[in-house]
């Protein structure tokens, strides 16, 4: 599907949903001389996004299965420090990216082994990794527990700050030109011959060339699509914890991944613990089991939070697909487009999936880095081996 060219206008482009993917996309296109309206049903950036780590560790979170999602992960951190540096530019703002690098623990030598059989995949990825002793680890990480007894270094897995890359893209996108509309949940997608019309809300139908499904988890129960074109994407609950430390003298500089653990520093002090994973809808509730959960395997792993304060505790909705992987690209419906269903990866694919979907509505050309993760997977059975874990 073809929705522009060199010879064709630029689009009208609805946006629906107002997280980093769709303020990215919102970004690009408007900066391109596309009119852009996104619409997001909160304040613009204050969901997923808001609510995530800032992680972007392609190497050791790769699994068995997942190989092409890995060869789009490991494609999108590359991109990643020219797109921190070039947001970062355009906007003065800094994203607080950080290269020290992630380290896995093993707590016991039942963790060791189940750490070791994750390590020898990965190796045969050709991921650049390095097995490392419990005391290899503590002299990276020297308040790390004694009790460590081994553990796996990446010096390839950074990270940035997930809070200051949407206020960037959110001054990004609004800079460019984009109008967007807080508070304005779309209710249904107006589509009429296999062709969208536009998107509607509590104020009325907006007239668009292009609709873009950037909803995250709540992108399945917007009305008007067809079964087809309806992404299979629902909210996956992670609970989380922000606990404070001397920034002139924080207890940790490296991510630290435990087990049901990671502990993620920033250079401001903050300390984030996360996360849980519950199956529980949209339930916003904060509970002292999930609370109890990351505080001892944080503690397991980096005794010294004890005597940190805690800062702030909050909820979050990961957008699941059936699969686990994103639904990226044009649908069977002609102007309609996917970048939702991101699970536990959205910041880390932010680059190629912003600068692969934007491409798409300008160019009509798909980057074929995203081709595997159409919605079509789902429901054409002849393309239905991607190589994505079921």
């Amino acid at each position: 599907m073809s929705l522009t060219g060199p010879s064709k206008s630029k689009p009208s482009v609805a946006i629906i949903g107002g997280g980093l993917c769709g303020l990215g996309v919102g970004w690009r296109l408007a900066a391109a001389g596309c009119a852009v309206d996104l619409f997001e049903r909160d304040k613009a950036g204050k969901s997923a996004s808001w609510a995530a780590a800032g992680m972007l560790a392609a190497n050791v979170e790769a699994e068995s299965g997942e190989e092409i999602l890995l060869a789009l992960d490991l494609e999108s951190q590359r991109q990643w420090p020219a797109f921190a540096t070039e947001l970062s530019a355009h906007t003065g703002i800094d994203l607080g990216y950080r290269d020290e690098g992630t380290i896995v623990v093993a707590i016991d030598r039942d963790d060791a082994e189940a750490l070791r059989f994750t390590y020898d995949y990965q190796k045969t990825q050709g991921l650049d990794i390095e097995w490392m002793t419990g005391g290899q680890a503590r002299r990276l990480e020297p308040h790390l527990s004694p009790g460590v007894t081994a553990a796996v270094h990446s010096t390839l897995d950074h990270q940035v700050d997930n809070r200051q890359l949407v206020v960037a893209l959110e001054k990004a996108c609004r800079g460019a030109g984009a109008v967007i509309h807080e508070d304005t949940p779309v209710t249904a997608v107006d589509i009429a011959g296999r062709k969208v019309k536009g998107v509607e809300t509590a104020t009325g139908t907006h007239r668009a060339d292009v609709v873009l499904m950037a909803a995250g988890a709540w992108s399945y129960d917007i009305d008007g699509l067809p079964p087809m074109a309806r992404p299979p994407v629902r909210p996956l609950k992670g609970q989380m914890l922000g606990l404070r430390m001397d920034p002139r003298a924080p207890i940790v500089d490296h991510v630290v991944w435990g087990p049901g653990i990671y502990i993620v520093p920033r250079r401001s002090g903050h300390l984030i613990l996360g996360a849980t994973v519950e199956d529980k809808g949209f339930d916003p509730d904060m509970t002292a089991g999930g609370v109890f959960r990351l505080l001892e395997a944080a503690w397991e792993a980096l005794p010294q939070i004890e005597e940190l304060p805690l800062d702030e505790m909050w909820v979050g909705f990961r957008p699941t697909s059936r699969d686990d992987a994103p639904i990226l690209g044009p649908t069977s419906v002609e102007g309609l487009v996917m970048a939702t269903g991101h699970h536990r990866n959205g910041i880390l694919l932010a680059p190629i999936t912003i600068d692969g979907v934007s491409d798409f509505i300008l160019n009509g050309i798909l980057d074929p880095a995203l081709t595997p993760f159409s919605i079509n997977r789902f429901y054409d059975e002849t393309k239905s081996e991607t190589g994505i874990r079921a």
